[in-house]
């Protein structure tokens, strides 16, 4: 989605490939996604990181084969 703004990384949801902007960045897209779907895990797209993240637990299950 283009808003015109900037944001510190990038997050995919890994049920439906929506893709937000994280905590640190101004509007927290992938949060607000997470909210409004309750789709509860997503990864990293940053150049270097695999790790993946569930909101309803709290935890990283761990990273990915990003090979």
């Amino acid at each position: 989605m283009k808003i015109g703004g900037t944001w510190v990384h990038l997050r995919l949801c890994l049920e439906c490939g929506h893709v937000g902007c994280c905590d640190s960045s101004k509007n927290k897209h992938a949060t607000k996604h997470f909210k409004s779907s309750n789709h509860p895990l997503i990864r990293s797209i940053e150049p270097g990181e695999s790790w993946i993240w569930c909101y309803i637990d709290q935890i990283s299950p761990g990273a990915l084969d990003v090979a």
